[in-house]
């Protein structure tokens, strides 16, 4: 592990210096090996596919693990995306002069090695490496094991690449014992790695975060609501809750409770509920839900859990304070939405609500790096520190101050 880490620490350096014309130019071709090995990825994912069914893989699992033509595709495209995007190194953030004549910048520098621990996902694998090289940082990659040979396909590709063009194969790897001990290993190595992130269930999550030395910022659980206010629009509503719980149920953007104001519960819950019946989605609700619509009871776990499923806990509060606070006590920090066309009550909600993203008047779905123009992310931090929400390339870089001085003492 410590030769494997080392070698990771020396190609940063390498890195470091190329520039972003450079960095551009090998995306690109990143993005063409993924599309013309298309074949190749697809005869990997397929024997994932398979071990996953014959281990008993819940179906949200098995839609984020299975890979096509057209996912391919879209991993490509992302890798062009990331690569049209401004170059995050080298920035100016800040400049001033001081008053004995000191000229400061504080300019943004790559954080380094980058450990990134992931499950499901074999898209992440791209994402989180095009990133990473976009923004300078070497990439350590630890995909959970029901994708292993998805994984080790694309980033047999990616490393191909850079090996054509003169660049460390160890630029972007995957880490080479991803067993538990490894990753055990892996988050206890600050001597080489500068930044762990984990992407995954609360197990997961909370394994690194109590293990690690290793610097962490977290992609915890999405325990998303949507508050339908006394004031919304409920045509609007339910084409929004639909979709941020229907559109794809098995992500972290996707809604898991749905609260809705008294005032609006008799009119809205049974328009609500034949919209979710349509979709087959499993609803459960409190004593106030179900005197208005047919549901299985709620329980206080219920609220407090992901389902990553088409399952919906409802529940029905007395005005804005109540759905706040209910926000307050479930919620992870990541993705809250009020509907609502009191344009005071939006503001409120946005300003009282602690979350990385708050909506008005939309689906939580579009917390996600290329919804928000980064191209990708690298995960979605529930974090305060460094970075919180969607993590795209320039949330992958920190800074330094270059001081310009005429001789100068203290």
């Amino acid at each position: 592990m410590e030769s494997y880490l080392k070698e990771a620490k020396e190609a940063a350096s390498v890195l470091a210096t190329l520039r972003g014309e450079r960095k551009n130019a090998v995306l690109r071709q990143i993005a063409d090996a993924l599309e013309a090995d298309t074949e190749r990825i697809v005869e990997h994912n397929r024997k994932d596919m398979e071990a996953g069914e014959r281990s008993g893989l819940s179906s949200a699992l098995m839609d984020r693990l299975y890979l096509d033509a057209d996912r391919i595709a879209g991993m490509a495209q992302a890798v062009r995306e990331i690569a049209a995007l401004k170059e995050p190194v080298g920035r100016v953030l800040e400049g001033w002069m001081t008053d004995n004549g000191l000229r400061i910048e504080k300019v943004t520098i790559p954080i380094g090695v980058i450990g990134i621990i992931y499950e499901s996902r074999p898209n992440v694998t791209s994402d989180a490496a095009a990133l990473c090289f976009k923004s300078g940082n070497v990439a350590i990659l630890k995909g959970g094991k029901e994708a292993q040979h998805s994984n080790e396909a694309i980033a047999s590709i990616i490393r191909e690449t850079l090996e054509r063009n003169g660049l460390p194969r160890a630029l972007v790897s995957l880490l080479p014992d991803a067993s538990r001990e490894g990753v055990a290993k892996l988050i206890k190595m600050d001597r080489y790695v500068d930044l762990i992130i984990p992407r995954g269930g609360e197990k997961l999550i909370r394994f690194v975060s109590e293990n690690a030395t290793v610097p962490v910022v977290k992609h915890d659980k999405g325990l998303c609501h949507t508050y339908i206010h006394a004031g919304a629009d409920l045509e609007e509503a339910v084409k929004i809750a639909v979709n941020a719980k229907c559109q794809r149920p098995g992500v972290c953007n996707a809604m898991e409770t749905l609260i809705v104001d008294r005032a609006v519960a008799a009119e809205a819950l049974p328009r609500l509920k034949a919209a979710f019946d349509a979709q087959g989605t499993k609803l459960l609700g409190d004593e106030a839900t179900r005197s208005h619509i047919e549901a299985e009871a709620a329980t206080e776990e219920d609220y407090d859990t992901e389902y990553l499923a088409n399952i919906l806990s409802i529940r029905v509060v007395d005005g804005i304070d109540e759905a706040i606070a209910h926000i307050r006590r479930y919620g992870s920090g990541h993705s809250e939405a009020i509907i609502t066309n009191d344009h005071r009550a939006a503001e409120r909600f946005l300003n009282e609500v602690d979350a990385a993203c708050v909506y008005v008047n939309a689906s939580t779905r579009f917390t996600d790096g290329g919804a928000f123009g980064f191209g990708a992310e690298v995960g979605i931090s529930t974090n305060k520190l460094h970075a919180r929400g969607p993590m795209g390339i320039n949330d992958l870089t920190t800074y330094k101050y270059k001081i310009f001085g005429e001789g100068q003492i203290r």
